[in-house]
């Protein structure tokens, strides 16, 4: 037995990098933004000392500096250059990091099976893949940038101020430690506050995203209040959130800002009274001025710093929570073979749903030889879809147990498995596109003349040709989400012709009738009878009518093989197939005499007959 608890990974499955390794893909660009950062700094640093070169000499000299002037006006196009290029070089690493990241998440997404998406929600998913990859990009472009410059500006500067008067930097730094203690004690509730906003926007999103794919539903119970009232209550709590957010953001910016100048005041207090005891000159007293200025900045920007790398921080830890996920289905290494027929054989599988369950299936075994076809019958629960499912490797398939064309199925790639094996679900799936392009899905392009004849005779084989073109605008006509502007029986055939445009070696089909009326379902199954002979069919139904035209018939019962045989052989038997066939035929027969008129025993009767 197998489940999804403890399903054991056989495949190596590579994770994307952390932190530390998405820097280290990104060493070019930071090395090259590092470089042109240092370039303008030092440029800054030059023009500093050729202010106090040029006021000194016009104060001294009493003279036009034209030499350190003509040098400023140089040195300043560097320092354009160089600021613009360190900007282009590191903002481009953080969207690389961003664009890398989302490539990354979705193949992940991919690759993870319905235990995960039990767990989160869309909603969530959504916000986790866009505002916390947002504040990824920026904590590796706008960020970094900002730690990289403030490091060379504070040694640009300080080499200045340091050169000038030791003393004069010292008064100056009056409020540095308070700076530091300030942006450590930010830093925590930075962090703590930003991964709860992320999350109850994620309660936002998963609200709006439910209201939005059962919009009928609803409607249909007039729900409207209630469902206003649960997103109000959701919107207010990321108010309240995003408020604590900004306030405490916008306190840091300021107090940062304030702390820095009362050094500013305190270099003013004390360089002037060194100005006027002519311990410095008029120019080292303005290139002090120029340096602190430029160093103050960065100081205060530290403040901004911190609030995005704790941002980023907090939204790559929601991504890891994705990213940790291991897939429950891992692709195979074995070489697929050459010719393959589609033959598809079934070893003593047994499954359960998480560890401890009852099991869904129990030893089932069986084989279909290529070209042939096998309905599968069972009451409610039996565990129809769930093999359906396996054979498609949508579920973690148990090792050793289905085999096509003779090779294990969980050792071949899942690519190969998926093209192979062409699966439509019992719960009818569209996607919030055309009708065509629904249809068309599979196909590699769907806006060729090639490909728009597959999806019209798919469609014409579904039964829902003469539908679609009764739609405002046919086959581009939008279905919307989750194909809310359809019925339930328009949904199920719309899947059916997407399976159907496809040529796989072995399909399977479940339960692709059920939303159908009787006179649709013969001209279905008169089209699946002909699929069924250009490759292997199981087909999963509760149909008989539907059972009868396949060569053989599997019956579950409580997951367990209960009997197997064609039809014709089972109705001899007395068991549960023969049991659903004298029903079905009953309710057939109850049915036609209602069509013409004829009350049912039922109607004479008042109660069953």
């Amino acid at each position: 037995m197998v489940n999804l608890a403890s399903t054991p990974v056989t495949t190596k499955v590579s994770y994307p990098r952390t932190l530390k390794g998405q820097l280290v893909g990104k060493v070019p660009q930071y090395l090259a933004g590092t470089v042109t950062l240092a370039m303008f700094q030092l440029a800054m640093n030059r023009i500093d000392w050729l202010s106090k070169t040029s006021v000194d000499r016009i104060f001294g000299a009493g003279e036009f500096p034209w030499g350190p002037c003509l040098g400023i006006f140089a040195l300043a196009i560097v320092a354009l250059f160089a600021r613009v290029l360190s900007r282009y070089f590191i903002f481009n690493a953080g969207r690389d990091v961003e664009y890398e990241l989302r490539a990354e998440l979705l193949t992940h997404l991919h690759s993870l099976g319905a235990a995960f998406y039990r767990k989160m929600s869309a909603g969530e998913i959504m916000s986790r893949s866009s505002g916390d990859l947002l504040q990824v990009r920026l904590l590796f472009g706008f960020g970094i940038l900002n730690l990289i410059n403030v490091v060379f500006a504070f040694a640009s500067a300080l080499q200045i101020m340091v050169t000038i008067s030791p003393k004069l930097t010292l008064v100056s730094f009056v409020m540095l430690p308070l700076i530091v203690m300030m942006g450590r004690a930010v830093s925590g509730q930075l962090y703590t506050r930003t991964k709860a906003n992320q999350e109850t926007l994620g309660k936002l999103s998963e609200v709006l995203q439910n209201n939005l794919a059962g919009v009928r539903v609803v409607r249909s119970f007039a729900l409207e209040t209630r469902e206003k009232k649960r997103f109000e209550a959701a919107n207010g709590a990321y108010l309240e959130a995003s408020l604590g957010l900004a306030r405490l953001r916008g306190l840091m910016g300021p107090s940062i800002g304030a702390a820095a100048s009362i050094g500013l005041l305190a270099f003013f207090w004390y360089g002037s009274k060194l100005l006027l005891r002519a311990e410095l000159t008029q120019g080292s007293f303005f290139a002090f001025w120029l340096a602190f200025t430029r160093m103050t900045w960065p100081m205060i920007a530290v403040g901004f710093s911190v609030a995005i790398v704790q941002r980023g921080r907090a939204g790559f830890v929601r991504l890891e929570e994705i990213f940790r996920e291991k897939p429950e289905v891992v692709s195979g290494n074995e070489p697929p073979p050459s010719d393959p027929e589609g033959g598809l054989e079934v070893k003593n599988i047994s499954f359960a749903y998480g560890a401890g369950k009852r099991e869904v299936l129990s030893d089932v075994s069986f084989t279909l030889e290529a070209g042939r076809s096998l309905a599968v019958m069972g009451r409610t629960g039996s565990g129809k879809s769930t093999l359906a499912m396996l054979l498609a490797r949508l579920l973690p398939t148990p090792d050793g147990t289905v085999f096509v064309d003779g090779q294990d199925l969980c050792h071949l790639p899942l690519s190969y498995v998926r093209e192979s094996v062409g699966y439509a679900q019992q719960d009818a799936f569209l996607f919030s596109s055309t009708v065509a392009e629904n249809i068309g899905f599979c196909l590699p392009e769907t806006d060729s003349e090639e490909a728009k004849q597959k999806v019209h005779t798919a469609a014409k084989e579904a039964q829902v040709h003469e539908e679609a073109l009764a739609l405002p605008d046919q086959y581009e006509t939008v279905v919307g989400e989750r194909g809310v502007q359809l019925s339930g029986g328009q949904k199920q055939r719309i899947a059916l012709a997407r399976a159907l445009a496809r040529t796989p070696r072995i399909l399977v089909l479940d339960d692709p009738l059920s939303a159908v009326d009787a006179k649709t379902e013969e001209a279905i199954l008169e089209t699946i009878a002909a699929h069924a002979k250009q490759c292997t069919l199981v087909l999963i139904t509760h149909r008989v009518a539907a059972a009868e035209r396949c060569d053989e018939v599997l019956v579950l019962d409580e997951g367990k093989v209960l009997e197997r045989g064609t039809p014709a052989e089972l109705r001899l038997n007395k068991s549960l197939y023969a049991a659903f066939a004298e029903e079905q035929s009953a309710e057939r027969e109850l049915l036609d005499l209602e069509v013409q008129g004829v009350p049912s025993s039922k109607d004479v009767t008042g109660g069953v007959a």
